[in-house]
């Protein structure tokens, strides 16, 4: 296990970066994170897999509500999705590569690879390998991590010497429709943290009283929260989380 660095809990972190889409800044958009980097804050980004398999910074599997087109990111090339619109701003959606020349190691990054199973299980590997690719001459401080245990698992093949950590929550039932119920109770107590290697969490901002977190930050592990709105609930989030990732307000 690889510890997570001092920066990652020195500065609240932006989540999907500074987004405002109302100032031209959408949500991992090249803007947002210049815009948090020129803020001193460390940055949460998400990663999708394009057709031709190169890691692209979006948070939706489908493009309709961040882009200037629909349908699965996945059956888009990697080139095709540079040249889509991101609405609100003036640009395409990134690659990995292209953010972390972007960043170039001026503040934390955090980035989460999104489930590409589709029901949290092992159908995992091409985006983890992507990732790691674009990761193998970066010298930024940054750490991995993702709702599936299965990807944090797959990525850590290849990069164990990074910090590698799980997204986690209460997992209802109104917020997880099409995950199984099985799936959801084994998930929401967080089993898997040891097996995968992880070294942190990021849990929902919502659910920081679950027993489990409790159980984490009794043996000392950190423990960051999602997605803080406000001064008022990151006030409250940091009697128990280590750091708040946040949007919608100069955290």
């Amino acid at each position: 296990m690889t510890p997570l660095p001092p920066s990652f809990f020195t500065a609240p972190i932006a989540h999907r970066a500074f987004h405002d889409v109302k100032n031209g800044r959408p949500e991992n958009s090249r803007a947002a994170i210049e815009a948090a980097v020129e803020r001193g804050y460390g940055i949460e980004i998400d990663l999708q897999l394009s057709k031709d398999r190169q890691a692209m910074v979006f948070h939706d599997y489908d493009l309709a509500r961040l882009a200037d087109a629909t349908g699965p990111i996945q059956q888009r090339s990697a080139d095709e999705l540079g040249a889509i619109g991101l609405r609100g701003g003036n640009e395409g959606i990134p690659s990995f590569d292209e953010v972390l020349a972007l960043v170039a190691g001026r503040v934390p990054l955090l980035v989460e690879i999104k489930d590409q199973d589709g029901a949290m299980g092992p159908r995992t590997g091409q985006l983890e390998q992507a990732a790691a690719q674009c990761l193998e001459h970066y010298r930024g401080e940054v750490a991995i991590m993702s709702f599936n245990p299965h990807a944090i698992a797959e990525f850590a093949k290849h990069r164990r010497d990074l910090p590698l950590g799980l997204v986690t929550c209460a997992y209802l039932q109104e917020d997880w429709p099409l995950l199984p119920a099985a799936t959801r109770r084994h998930l929401r107590d967080i089993p898997d943290f040891d097996r995968v290697g992880a070294g942190f969490i990021s849990h929902d901002v919502n659910d920081l009283t679950n027993p489990a977190v409790r159980r984490l930050k009794d043996r000392g592990l950190p423990v960051l929260c999602w997605t803080v709105r406000s001064q008022e609930v990151e006030k409250t989030a940091r009697q128990i989380a280590d750091n708040v990732t946040f949007e919608g307000y100069e955290a």
